[in-house]
Protein backbone atom coordinates (compact mmCIF):
# COMPACT_ATOMS: atom_id res chain seq x y z
CA UNK A 1 0.00 0.00 0.00
CA UNK A 2 1.16 3.56 -0.83
CA UNK A 3 0.62 6.15 1.93
CA UNK A 4 0.15 9.85 1.16
CA UNK A 5 0.45 12.17 4.11
CA UNK A 6 -0.73 15.80 4.12
CA UNK A 7 -0.72 18.31 6.95
CA UNK A 8 -1.84 21.91 7.25
CA UNK A 9 -1.44 23.68 10.56
CA UNK A 10 -3.72 26.69 9.90
CA UNK A 11 -5.72 28.03 6.97
CA UNK A 12 -3.90 31.00 5.42
CA UNK A 13 -4.39 32.75 2.14
CA UNK A 14 -0.96 31.75 0.84
CA UNK A 15 -0.75 28.31 2.48
CA UNK A 16 -0.88 25.09 0.48
CA UNK A 17 -4.17 23.30 1.10
CA UNK A 18 -4.51 19.64 1.98
CA UNK A 19 -6.08 18.93 -1.44
CA UNK A 20 -3.19 20.63 -3.30
CA UNK A 21 -0.62 18.65 -1.30
CA UNK A 22 -2.37 15.39 -2.18
CA UNK A 23 -2.48 16.39 -5.86
CA UNK A 24 1.29 16.94 -6.02
CA UNK A 25 1.93 13.69 -4.11
CA UNK A 26 -0.12 11.68 -6.62
CA UNK A 27 1.81 13.35 -9.44
CA UNK A 28 5.05 11.58 -8.42
CA UNK A 29 3.49 8.11 -8.37
CA UNK A 30 5.18 5.71 -10.76
CA UNK A 31 2.96 3.97 -13.35
CA UNK A 32 2.96 0.65 -11.53
CA UNK A 33 2.27 2.38 -8.17
CA UNK A 34 -0.95 3.92 -9.53
CA UNK A 35 -2.38 0.40 -9.71
CA UNK A 36 -1.72 -0.25 -6.00
CA UNK A 37 -3.90 0.65 -3.03
CA UNK A 38 -3.40 4.27 -2.00
CA UNK A 39 -4.37 5.50 1.46
CA UNK A 40 -4.44 9.18 2.36
CA UNK A 41 -3.65 10.36 5.89
CA UNK A 42 -4.59 13.95 6.74
CA UNK A 43 -4.03 16.28 9.70
CA UNK A 44 -5.88 19.58 9.50
CA UNK A 45 -4.92 22.29 11.99
CA UNK A 46 -2.09 20.18 13.48
CA UNK A 47 1.34 21.59 14.35
CA UNK A 48 4.50 20.04 13.00
CA UNK A 49 6.41 20.74 16.21
CA UNK A 50 5.46 17.32 17.62
CA UNK A 51 4.08 13.97 16.48
CA UNK A 52 0.82 14.08 18.43
CA UNK A 53 -1.38 14.06 15.33
CA UNK A 54 -4.25 11.65 14.69
CA UNK A 55 -3.60 11.06 10.99
CA UNK A 56 0.13 10.75 11.47
CA UNK A 57 -0.22 8.28 14.36
CA UNK A 58 -2.58 6.15 12.28
CA UNK A 59 -0.02 6.06 9.45
CA UNK A 60 2.80 5.03 11.81
CA UNK A 61 0.58 2.28 13.20
CA UNK A 62 -0.05 0.94 9.67
CA UNK A 63 3.67 1.14 8.91
CA UNK A 64 4.55 -0.93 11.96
CA UNK A 65 1.85 -3.43 11.00
CA UNK A 66 3.66 -3.93 7.70
CA UNK A 67 0.88 -2.71 5.41
CA UNK A 68 2.75 0.33 4.02
CA UNK A 69 5.62 0.11 1.53
CA UNK A 70 6.03 3.77 0.61
CA UNK A 71 5.19 7.19 2.09
CA UNK A 72 4.81 10.30 -0.07
CA UNK A 73 4.43 13.81 1.28
CA UNK A 74 4.39 17.30 -0.22
CA UNK A 75 7.48 18.57 1.66
CA UNK A 76 9.74 17.27 4.39
CA UNK A 77 8.35 19.70 6.97
CA UNK A 78 4.88 18.15 6.54
CA UNK A 79 6.23 15.16 8.44
CA UNK A 80 7.86 17.22 11.19
CA UNK A 81 9.48 20.60 11.80
CA UNK A 82 11.75 19.08 14.45
CA UNK A 83 15.01 17.64 13.07
CA UNK A 84 15.26 15.13 15.91
CA UNK A 85 11.68 13.94 15.39
CA UNK A 86 12.16 13.80 11.62
CA UNK A 87 15.27 11.64 11.83
CA UNK A 88 13.55 9.35 14.34
CA UNK A 89 10.58 8.97 11.97
CA UNK A 90 12.89 8.15 9.05
CA UNK A 91 14.51 5.49 11.22
CA UNK A 92 11.06 3.96 11.79
CA UNK A 93 10.50 3.98 8.01
CA UNK A 94 13.87 2.31 7.43
CA UNK A 95 13.34 -0.36 10.09
CA UNK A 96 10.03 -1.32 8.47
CA UNK A 97 11.34 -1.28 4.88
CA UNK A 98 9.34 1.81 3.91
CA UNK A 99 10.53 4.20 1.20
CA UNK A 100 9.99 7.92 1.70
CA UNK A 101 9.53 10.56 -1.00
CA UNK A 102 9.08 14.33 -0.86
CA UNK A 103 7.32 15.46 -4.04
CA UNK A 104 8.73 19.01 -4.06
CA UNK A 105 12.28 18.37 -2.89
CA UNK A 106 13.46 15.39 -4.97
CA UNK A 107 14.01 13.47 -1.74
CA UNK A 108 13.73 9.71 -2.21
CA UNK A 109 15.28 7.30 0.33
CA UNK A 110 15.43 4.56 -2.31
CA UNK A 111 18.02 6.59 -4.25
CA UNK A 112 21.71 7.06 -3.48
CA UNK A 113 21.16 10.81 -3.16
CA UNK A 114 18.28 10.35 -0.74
CA UNK A 115 20.30 7.95 1.39
CA UNK A 116 23.16 10.48 1.52
CA UNK A 117 20.79 13.25 2.63
CA UNK A 118 19.37 10.92 5.29
CA UNK A 119 22.82 10.26 6.73
CA UNK A 120 23.59 13.97 6.76
CA UNK A 121 20.34 14.67 8.58
CA UNK A 122 21.21 12.05 11.20
CA UNK A 123 24.58 13.75 11.77
CA UNK A 124 22.95 17.16 12.18
CA UNK A 125 20.27 15.71 14.47
CA UNK A 126 22.95 14.20 16.71
CA UNK A 127 24.73 17.55 16.75
CA UNK A 128 21.49 19.26 17.73
CA UNK A 129 20.84 16.74 20.53
CA UNK A 130 24.38 17.19 21.88
CA UNK A 131 24.05 20.98 21.73
CA UNK A 132 20.78 20.88 23.64
CA UNK A 133 22.27 18.60 26.30
CA UNK A 134 25.27 20.92 26.71
CA UNK A 135 23.04 23.99 26.93
CA UNK A 136 20.93 22.31 29.61
CA UNK A 137 24.06 21.34 31.55
CA UNK A 138 25.44 24.87 31.31
CA UNK A 139 22.14 26.37 32.43
CA UNK A 140 21.94 23.90 35.32
CA UNK A 141 25.49 24.71 36.36
CA UNK A 142 24.92 28.47 36.24
CA UNK A 143 21.64 28.27 38.19
CA UNK A 144 23.17 26.01 40.82
CA UNK A 145 26.18 28.27 41.28
CA UNK A 146 24.01 31.21 42.35
CA UNK A 147 22.16 29.04 44.86
CA UNK A 148 18.86 28.65 42.99
CA UNK A 149 16.54 25.72 43.72
CA UNK A 150 17.31 23.01 41.15
CA UNK A 151 14.23 20.85 41.58
CA UNK A 152 14.10 17.32 42.86
CA UNK A 153 12.53 15.95 46.01
CA UNK A 154 11.54 18.47 48.68
CA UNK A 155 13.95 18.56 51.59
CA UNK A 156 12.32 17.32 54.78
CA UNK A 157 11.92 20.27 57.15
CA UNK A 158 11.26 22.84 54.43
CA UNK A 159 8.41 23.90 52.19
CA UNK A 160 8.77 25.42 48.73
CA UNK A 161 7.75 28.97 47.90
CA UNK A 162 7.68 30.58 44.43
CA UNK A 163 10.23 33.37 44.23
CA UNK A 164 12.28 35.61 41.90
CA UNK A 165 16.04 35.88 42.45
CA UNK A 166 18.18 38.08 40.22
CA UNK A 167 15.20 38.31 37.86
CA UNK A 168 14.98 34.49 37.57
CA UNK A 169 11.83 32.62 38.49
CA UNK A 170 12.67 29.91 41.02
CA UNK A 171 11.65 28.47 44.37
CA UNK A 172 13.10 29.04 47.81
CA UNK A 173 13.03 26.90 50.92
CA UNK A 174 10.97 28.15 53.84
CA UNK A 175 10.99 26.48 57.28
CA UNK A 176 8.42 23.85 58.12
CA UNK A 177 8.53 24.22 61.91
CA UNK A 178 6.99 20.84 62.79
CA UNK A 179 9.32 18.88 60.52
CA UNK A 180 12.37 20.93 61.54
CA UNK A 181 11.68 20.11 65.17
CA UNK A 182 12.16 16.43 64.27
CA UNK A 183 15.28 17.23 62.21
CA UNK A 184 16.84 19.07 65.16
CA UNK A 185 16.07 16.07 67.40
CA UNK A 186 17.78 13.74 64.89
CA UNK A 187 20.97 15.82 64.76
CA UNK A 188 21.15 16.36 68.52
CA UNK A 189 20.64 12.67 69.25
CA UNK A 190 23.14 11.40 66.64
CA UNK A 191 25.84 13.90 67.65
CA UNK A 192 26.26 11.95 70.91
CA UNK A 193 29.37 9.72 70.44
CA UNK A 194 27.63 6.75 72.07
CA UNK A 195 24.72 6.58 69.62
CA UNK A 196 24.22 4.92 66.24
CA UNK A 197 21.72 5.14 63.40
CA UNK A 198 20.13 1.98 64.73
CA UNK A 199 19.70 3.42 68.21
CA UNK A 200 18.41 6.69 66.68
CA UNK A 201 15.83 4.70 64.74
CA UNK A 202 14.80 2.95 67.96
CA UNK A 203 14.61 6.26 69.86
CA UNK A 204 12.32 7.78 67.24
CA UNK A 205 10.11 4.70 67.42
CA UNK A 206 9.74 4.55 71.21
CA UNK A 207 9.12 8.33 71.38
CA UNK A 208 6.47 8.00 68.68
CA UNK A 209 8.24 10.52 66.43
CA UNK A 210 6.94 9.60 63.00
CA UNK A 211 7.68 11.36 59.70
CA UNK A 212 5.00 13.93 58.97
CA UNK A 213 4.93 13.06 55.26
CA UNK A 214 3.34 9.65 55.86
CA UNK A 215 6.49 7.56 55.26
CA UNK A 216 8.59 5.50 57.69
CA UNK A 217 11.99 6.20 59.18
CA UNK A 218 14.81 4.01 57.88
CA UNK A 219 18.54 4.11 58.52
CA UNK A 220 19.16 5.28 54.95
CA UNK A 221 16.64 8.14 55.25
CA UNK A 222 18.15 9.28 58.53
CA UNK A 223 21.65 9.11 57.04
CA UNK A 224 20.51 11.20 54.05
CA UNK A 225 19.14 13.89 56.38
CA UNK A 226 22.22 13.96 58.60
CA UNK A 227 24.76 14.32 55.78
CA UNK A 228 22.76 16.99 53.93
CA UNK A 229 24.34 20.48 54.24
CA UNK A 230 20.98 22.11 53.54
CA UNK A 231 20.34 22.12 57.32
CA UNK A 232 23.68 23.50 58.58
CA UNK A 233 24.49 27.10 59.37
CA UNK A 234 27.50 26.94 57.09
CA UNK A 235 30.58 28.59 58.57
CA UNK A 236 34.36 28.54 58.13
CA UNK A 237 34.64 25.02 59.62
CA UNK A 238 32.03 23.63 57.22
CA UNK A 239 33.96 25.28 54.38
CA UNK A 240 37.15 23.52 55.54
CA UNK A 241 35.37 20.18 55.92
CA UNK A 242 34.35 20.12 52.26
CA UNK A 243 37.57 21.72 51.02
CA UNK A 244 39.57 18.92 52.65
CA UNK A 245 37.47 16.42 50.72
CA UNK A 246 38.38 18.08 47.43
CA UNK A 247 34.93 19.58 46.79
CA UNK A 248 34.81 22.65 44.54
CA UNK A 249 33.35 25.47 46.65
CA UNK A 250 31.61 28.10 44.52
CA UNK A 251 31.21 30.85 47.11
CA UNK A 252 34.01 32.86 48.69
CA UNK A 253 35.05 31.78 52.19
CA UNK A 254 33.97 35.18 53.57
CA UNK A 255 30.33 34.33 52.80
CA UNK A 256 30.47 31.28 55.10
CA UNK A 257 29.41 33.31 58.14
CA UNK A 258 27.30 30.68 59.94
CA UNK A 259 23.95 31.90 58.54
CA UNK A 260 22.92 30.11 55.36
CA UNK A 261 22.41 26.48 54.45
CA UNK A 262 24.18 24.90 51.48
CA UNK A 263 23.71 22.36 48.73
CA UNK A 264 26.15 19.89 47.24
CA UNK A 265 25.92 18.83 43.60
CA UNK A 266 27.59 16.01 41.70
CA UNK A 267 27.62 12.27 41.15
CA UNK A 268 27.49 11.58 44.86
CA UNK A 269 26.95 7.81 44.90
CA UNK A 270 29.80 6.85 42.58
CA UNK A 271 32.28 9.44 43.78
CA UNK A 272 31.74 8.83 47.48
CA UNK A 273 32.18 5.11 46.98
CA UNK A 274 35.62 5.92 45.57
CA UNK A 275 36.18 8.61 48.21
CA UNK A 276 36.54 11.02 45.28
CA UNK A 277 34.67 14.30 45.66
CA UNK A 278 36.56 16.26 42.98
CA UNK A 279 33.60 16.43 40.56
CA UNK A 280 31.29 17.82 43.23
CA UNK A 281 30.62 21.42 44.19
CA UNK A 282 29.19 23.15 47.24
CA UNK A 283 26.97 26.23 46.90
CA UNK A 284 25.47 28.46 49.59
CA UNK A 285 21.68 28.68 49.35
CA UNK A 286 19.23 31.55 49.88
CA UNK A 287 17.63 30.07 53.04
CA UNK A 288 18.98 30.19 56.59
CA UNK A 289 20.38 27.05 58.17
CA UNK A 290 18.93 25.53 61.37
CA UNK A 291 21.66 23.23 62.76
CA UNK A 292 24.68 24.64 64.57
CA UNK A 293 27.88 23.84 62.63
CA UNK A 294 29.61 22.13 65.57
CA UNK A 295 26.73 19.65 65.97
CA UNK A 296 26.51 19.10 62.20
CA UNK A 297 30.26 18.45 61.92
CA UNK A 298 30.21 15.97 64.82
CA UNK A 299 27.58 14.02 62.88
CA UNK A 300 29.60 14.19 59.63
CA UNK A 301 32.81 12.95 61.24
CA UNK A 302 30.85 10.12 62.81
CA UNK A 303 29.27 9.16 59.46
CA UNK A 304 32.66 9.34 57.75
CA UNK A 305 34.16 7.02 60.34
CA UNK A 306 31.28 4.57 59.95
CA UNK A 307 31.60 4.76 56.16
CA UNK A 308 35.27 3.84 56.33
CA UNK A 309 34.52 1.03 58.74
CA UNK A 310 31.63 -0.06 56.53
CA UNK A 311 33.85 -0.21 53.45
CA UNK A 312 36.38 -2.32 55.29
CA UNK A 313 33.70 -4.70 56.49
CA UNK A 314 30.95 -4.57 53.86
CA UNK A 315 32.60 -6.66 51.15
CA UNK A 316 34.23 -8.88 53.75
CA UNK A 317 31.41 -8.94 56.25
CA UNK A 318 30.70 -12.60 55.60
CA UNK A 319 31.62 -15.15 52.97
CA UNK A 320 27.96 -16.24 52.92
CA UNK A 321 26.60 -12.72 52.28
CA UNK A 322 23.95 -12.69 49.56
CA UNK A 323 22.91 -16.26 50.34
CA UNK A 324 21.05 -15.88 53.67
CA UNK A 325 17.28 -15.71 53.14
CA UNK A 326 14.44 -15.09 55.60
CA UNK A 327 11.97 -18.00 55.39
CA UNK A 328 9.01 -15.79 56.33
CA UNK A 329 9.25 -13.04 53.69
CA UNK A 330 11.92 -14.30 51.27
CA UNK A 331 14.16 -11.25 51.69
CA UNK A 332 17.94 -11.51 51.68
CA UNK A 333 19.18 -10.97 55.22
CA UNK A 334 21.90 -8.36 55.75
CA UNK A 335 24.90 -8.22 58.05
CA UNK A 336 25.00 -5.58 60.78
CA UNK A 337 27.44 -5.04 63.61
CA UNK A 338 26.98 -4.08 67.24
CA UNK A 339 29.64 -2.68 69.53
CA UNK A 340 30.52 -4.70 72.60
CA UNK A 341 31.69 -3.32 75.95
CA UNK A 342 35.33 -4.05 75.12
CA UNK A 343 35.13 -1.88 72.01
CA UNK A 344 35.08 -4.78 69.53
CA UNK A 345 32.22 -5.47 67.12
CA UNK A 346 30.00 -8.51 66.80
CA UNK A 347 28.21 -9.25 63.56
CA UNK A 348 24.76 -10.73 63.13
CA UNK A 349 22.22 -11.29 60.36
CA UNK A 350 18.86 -9.49 60.32
CA UNK A 351 15.86 -9.40 57.99
CA UNK A 352 15.58 -5.84 56.56
CA UNK A 353 11.81 -6.22 56.32
CA UNK A 354 11.78 -6.62 60.10
CA UNK A 355 14.36 -4.01 61.11
CA UNK A 356 13.52 -1.32 58.53
CA UNK A 357 9.97 -1.70 57.22
CA UNK A 358 8.44 -3.56 60.19
CA UNK A 359 6.45 -5.85 57.89
CA UNK A 360 8.09 -9.15 58.83
CA UNK A 361 8.30 -10.75 62.26
CA UNK A 362 11.64 -12.34 61.34
CA UNK A 363 13.58 -14.86 63.39
CA UNK A 364 12.94 -15.20 67.14
CA UNK A 365 16.65 -15.68 67.85
CA UNK A 366 19.70 -13.53 67.11
CA UNK A 367 21.61 -15.09 64.21
CA UNK A 368 25.22 -14.30 65.00
CA UNK A 369 27.42 -14.29 61.89
CA UNK A 370 30.33 -16.16 63.51
CA UNK A 371 28.09 -19.02 64.64
CA UNK A 372 26.36 -19.34 61.26
CA UNK A 373 29.65 -19.13 59.36
CA UNK A 374 31.19 -21.90 61.48
CA UNK A 375 28.17 -24.09 60.77
CA UNK A 376 28.27 -23.39 57.01
CA UNK A 377 32.05 -23.90 57.04
CA UNK A 378 31.61 -27.43 58.39
CA UNK A 379 28.81 -28.20 55.92
CA UNK A 380 30.93 -27.11 52.96
CA UNK A 381 33.87 -29.12 54.30
CA UNK A 382 31.69 -32.24 54.39
CA UNK A 383 30.37 -31.49 50.91
CA UNK A 384 33.86 -31.07 49.48
CA UNK A 385 35.06 -34.24 51.19
CA UNK A 386 32.87 -36.14 48.74
CA UNK A 387 34.95 -34.91 45.80
CA UNK A 388 38.47 -35.80 44.73
CA UNK A 389 40.18 -34.24 41.78
CA UNK A 390 43.19 -35.75 40.07
CA UNK A 391 45.79 -33.29 38.80
CA UNK A 392 48.45 -34.70 36.49
CA UNK A 393 51.85 -33.18 36.20
CA UNK A 394 52.33 -31.36 32.93
CA UNK A 395 55.28 -32.57 30.89
CA UNK A 396 54.82 -30.04 28.08
CA UNK A 397 56.45 -27.02 29.61
CA UNK A 398 59.01 -27.29 32.39
CA UNK A 399 60.80 -24.31 33.90
CA UNK A 400 64.00 -25.29 32.10
CA UNK A 401 62.26 -25.51 28.70
CA UNK A 402 60.60 -22.17 29.26
CA UNK A 403 63.94 -20.45 29.98
CA UNK A 404 65.51 -21.98 26.85
CA UNK A 405 62.66 -20.77 24.67
CA UNK A 406 62.82 -17.27 26.13
CA UNK A 407 66.61 -17.17 25.63
CA UNK A 408 66.30 -18.17 21.96
CA UNK A 409 63.51 -15.61 21.48
CA UNK A 410 65.74 -12.88 22.90
CA UNK A 411 68.55 -13.97 20.54
CA UNK A 412 66.26 -13.55 17.53
CA UNK A 413 65.12 -10.11 18.72
CA UNK A 414 68.76 -8.99 19.06
CA UNK A 415 69.47 -10.13 15.51
CA UNK A 416 66.41 -8.21 14.28
CA UNK A 417 67.64 -5.04 15.97
CA UNK A 418 71.09 -5.37 14.37
CA UNK A 419 69.56 -5.91 10.93
CA UNK A 420 67.37 -2.83 11.40
CA UNK A 421 70.46 -0.71 12.16
CA UNK A 422 72.30 -2.00 9.08
CA UNK A 423 69.30 -1.51 6.75
CA UNK A 424 68.97 2.10 7.90
CA UNK A 425 72.59 2.84 6.89
CA UNK A 426 72.67 4.91 3.71
CA UNK A 427 75.72 3.20 2.10
CA UNK A 428 74.11 -0.29 1.85
CA UNK A 429 73.91 -1.34 -1.82
CA UNK A 430 70.79 -2.79 -3.47
CA UNK A 431 71.94 -6.44 -3.48
CA UNK A 432 72.92 -6.39 0.19
CA UNK A 433 69.69 -4.60 1.09
CA UNK A 434 67.66 -7.33 -0.62
CA UNK A 435 69.53 -10.04 1.27
CA UNK A 436 69.10 -8.22 4.57
CA UNK A 437 65.38 -7.81 4.00
CA UNK A 438 65.09 -11.53 3.24
CA UNK A 439 66.94 -12.34 6.46
CA UNK A 440 64.70 -9.96 8.45
CA UNK A 441 61.61 -11.68 7.05
CA UNK A 442 63.02 -15.09 7.98
CA UNK A 443 63.71 -13.94 11.55
CA UNK A 444 60.23 -12.46 11.86
CA UNK A 445 58.61 -15.73 10.77
CA UNK A 446 60.80 -17.70 13.17
CA UNK A 447 59.86 -15.37 16.03
CA UNK A 448 56.13 -15.72 15.33
CA UNK A 449 56.49 -19.50 15.19
CA UNK A 450 58.17 -19.56 18.62
CA UNK A 451 55.56 -17.26 20.15
CA UNK A 452 52.71 -19.45 18.85
CA UNK A 453 54.41 -22.56 20.21
CA UNK A 454 54.91 -20.88 23.57
CA UNK A 455 51.25 -19.86 23.80
CA UNK A 456 50.10 -23.38 22.94
CA UNK A 457 52.32 -24.89 25.61
CA UNK A 458 51.14 -22.41 28.24
CA UNK A 459 47.49 -23.31 27.63
CA UNK A 460 48.29 -26.96 28.34
CA UNK A 461 49.85 -26.20 31.71
CA UNK A 462 47.97 -27.75 34.67
CA UNK A 463 48.50 -27.69 38.44
CA UNK A 464 51.08 -30.19 39.64
CA UNK A 465 49.00 -31.95 42.28
CA UNK A 466 48.37 -35.63 42.87
CA UNK A 467 44.92 -36.66 44.18
CA UNK A 468 44.59 -33.64 46.47
CA UNK A 469 41.33 -33.58 48.46
CA UNK A 470 39.36 -30.39 47.90
CA UNK A 471 38.36 -30.21 51.56
CA UNK A 472 41.99 -29.71 52.56
CA UNK A 473 42.12 -26.69 50.24
CA UNK A 474 38.98 -25.37 51.93
CA UNK A 475 40.72 -25.42 55.32
CA UNK A 476 43.53 -23.29 53.86
CA UNK A 477 41.28 -20.93 51.87
CA UNK A 478 41.19 -17.18 52.47
CA UNK A 479 38.04 -15.04 52.54
CA UNK A 480 37.81 -14.45 48.77
CA UNK A 481 38.35 -18.13 47.99
CA UNK A 482 35.68 -19.16 50.49
CA UNK A 483 33.24 -16.63 49.08
CA UNK A 484 33.89 -17.87 45.53
CA UNK A 485 33.35 -21.52 46.55
CA UNK A 486 30.21 -20.55 48.44
CA UNK A 487 28.82 -18.82 45.35
CA UNK A 488 29.32 -21.99 43.32
CA UNK A 489 28.13 -24.60 45.83
CA UNK A 490 25.22 -22.87 47.59
CA UNK A 491 22.02 -21.52 46.08
CA UNK A 492 20.35 -20.31 49.29
CA UNK A 493 20.64 -20.62 53.07
CA UNK A 494 17.14 -20.29 54.52
CA UNK A 495 16.72 -19.09 58.12
CA UNK A 496 13.49 -20.16 59.80
CA UNK A 497 11.60 -18.41 62.59
CA UNK A 498 12.97 -20.76 65.29
CA UNK A 499 16.57 -20.05 64.25
CA UNK A 500 17.18 -23.29 62.38
CA UNK A 501 18.48 -23.17 58.82
CA UNK A 502 18.41 -25.20 55.63
CA UNK A 503 21.06 -25.16 52.91
CA UNK A 504 19.91 -25.47 49.31
CA UNK A 505 22.89 -26.69 47.29
CA UNK A 506 23.60 -25.97 43.65
CA UNK A 507 25.25 -29.38 43.27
Amino acid sequence: MIAIYARQSVERENSVSIETQIYYCKAVLKPDEKLKDIKIYKDQGASGSNTERAGFKEMIKDIKNGSVEKVITYKLDRISRSLNDFVGILQVFKENGVEFVSSQEAFDTSSVYGDLILKMLIVFAEFERTSIINRVKDAYSKRSEIGLYMGGKRQYGFSLKDDFINGIQTKTLVPNEKELKQVIYIFNYYSDPNTSLRSLLHSLEINNIKPLNGSLWTASKLSAIIKNPVYVKADFNVYNYYQNKGVKIVNDIKTFNGTYGARIYGKTTHNKALNDWSDMKLVLCQHEGVINPDIWLKCQLKLDKNRKLGRSVSNKSSFVSGKITCALCGSLMTTVKSKKSDGSFRRYFICPQKSHKKICSGCDLTIYADDLENFIDKCIYEKLYQFKTEYKENSYLTKSNLENIKSYLKHIEEQQNKLSDIILMSHVNKELLSALNQKALSLSLEKNKILNTLNQLKTKKQPVLNFTQLCQKWLEADFNQKKAVCQILIYRIIIFKDGTCEIIWNI
